[in-house]
């Protein structure tokens, strides 16, 4: 998961959410607090204006306040919310019932006439409070300074209230927006995924080339793939035609040889002639495997097809006509319309070798059989001979390894075989037939 393109993405981009969303919410926070406070401030501002309006200096310059602020939170004693008027010449003062015996004592000098916001002092309950104040000078030259307050925890309840409502919406912002963000990098990604899968189909040999469309910024590397493709595509021919051409130089001095070991079996010099025959066949059976190897197009393509039946009637025909093939009769369970997804040449080059071989071992009867088993093809080739031992069957598929010591074979059929199976992504398997072998071949569906 960690080295996926996606979860990356989206983990970066979940992060950045809710960061952003995490800084959005602290923003909002802090100004839905500036504005309660605003707020409050000016209803105190409001209190602050009736309680100058209600105050007066008597004839023998006593300070009094009428009871103008009916608010009843200003009657309770300690109720968060306090006025108070102070007689700047003689220190006297009336304030509000909730103040009880306290004093609202502000920070900093007093402004004459000019309204003043003290925010966050503490109040007569130990508790930060807001307050507005203000130092009014009448026309006899007196003066007085009028105090409103009010506990700061009014503006910290409205604020954890709003912050109760803004979470939802921000948690639910959050998950709408990472949803957002992950179908956006998945249509964003989604003409890689296709490449992926045009790059597993050349891997599967099932294409030659990419096809898939890819996105302007990926297109350059599929270019280069491509390129890569063909230049590998033109190696492999080259190397094919090296392949058959040095196949084919040898089969002439091999043909020499053999002349040379039958003139030196008839001159009575047998000893030297089975080493040199051991020598020959050894190079023959390498000819005869490159030879077959070459056959295998270079990238099998995924649009071969062949019937069956065809090919099995082929092969069939030509090995009934040897010296093993005549003493045996042959079946065929084919249906005439099943087609495998394979060339026609390397199926009957893979029939060819299997019925040859069990033609050297049957007794009475060879049988092929083919179905279509969960989209794959099975082929079967089943004798009717000794069979091949459990411990002897791997060593079987291995080059130069013969199955018995009649002679006349090069020890490469089963081998050939299981390399042109490999190359369609096939498996060779083989059990028993009781008696005798059953060789099966199992070629994956095209894509």
């Amino acid at each position: 998961m960690g080295n996926s393109i996606r979860f990356r993405l989206w983990s970066a981009a979940t992060i950045s959410i809710l960061v952003a969303l995490a800084i959005a919410g602290a923003g909002l926070r802090y100004l839905f607090e500036l504005h309660v406070e605003r707020r409050v401030v000016g209803e105190l501002t409001v209190d602050l204006n009736e309680s100058i309006g209600a105050t007066t200096f008597t004839t023998d310059g006593r300070l009094v306040v009428a009871p103008v602020l009916t608010d009843p939170r200003f009657a309770n004693p300690l109720s968060g919310y306090y006025w108070q008027v102070e007689d700047i010449a003689t220190g006297s003062l009336q304030r509000s019932r909730s103040l009880w015996d306290a004093t609202l004592v502000l920070p900093g000098p007093q402004a004459s006439g000019e309204l003043r916001k003290v925010e966050e002092f503490k109040g007569p309950d130990g508790k930060l409070s807001i307050a507005v104040e203000r130092t009014i000078i009448d026309a006899g030259g007196r003066s007085f300074r009028a105090i409103v307050a009010e506990d700061h925890r009014t503006v910290e309840a409205s604020v954890s209230e709003y912050v109760r409502d803004l979470a939802p919406s921000l948690l639910l912002l959050a998950a709408v927006l990472m949803a957002a963000f992950f179908i956006q990098i998945t249509v964003g990604l989604a003409p890689l995924e296709t490449l992926r899968h045009a790059v597993r189909n050349v891997i599967a040999q099932q294409a030659a080339r990419l096809d898939a469309a890819a996105p302007r910024e990926v297109q350059p590397l599929a270019d280069e793939i491509n390129r890569l493709l063909d230049a590998q595509e033109k190696a492999l021919v080259r190397a094919r035609s090296r392949a058959i051409d040095l196949a084919h130089g040898l089969k002439t001095p091999l043909q020499v040889l053999s002349a040379d070991i039958r003139a030196l079996r008839k001159k009575g010099e047998t000893e030297l002639a089975d080493e040199i025959e051991k020598s020959a066949g050894a190079i023959r059976r390498h000819v005869e495997r490159e030879l077959a190897r070459a056959r295998l197009a270079p990238g099998v393509s995924g649009k071969a097809s062949c019937r069956v039946l065809e090919a099995a009637a082929g092969v069939i025909a030509v090995v009934k006509r040897t010296p093993s093939g005549k003493r045996l009769s042959f079946t065929i369970n084919v249906a005439e319309d099943l087609v495998a997804p394979i060339d026609e040449g390397d199926l009957s080059e893979i029939l060819g070798n299997l019925v040859e071989n069990a033609a050297r071992f049957a007794r009475s009867s060879i049988r092929v059989d083919a179905s279509v088993t969960a989209g794959q093809v099975i082929i079967a080739v089943v004798d009717d001979g000794s069979g091949i031992p459990d411990a002897d069957r791997k060593s079987a598929l291995s080059r130069g390894v013969q199955l018995d010591s009649k002679g006349g074979s090069s020890g490469l059929g089963l081998a050939i075989v299981s390399d042109i199976v490999e190359a369609y992504g096939g498996r060779l398997a083989m059990t028993d037939a009781d008696p005798g072998l059953v060789v099966t071949i199992s070629l994956p569906p095209h894509s």
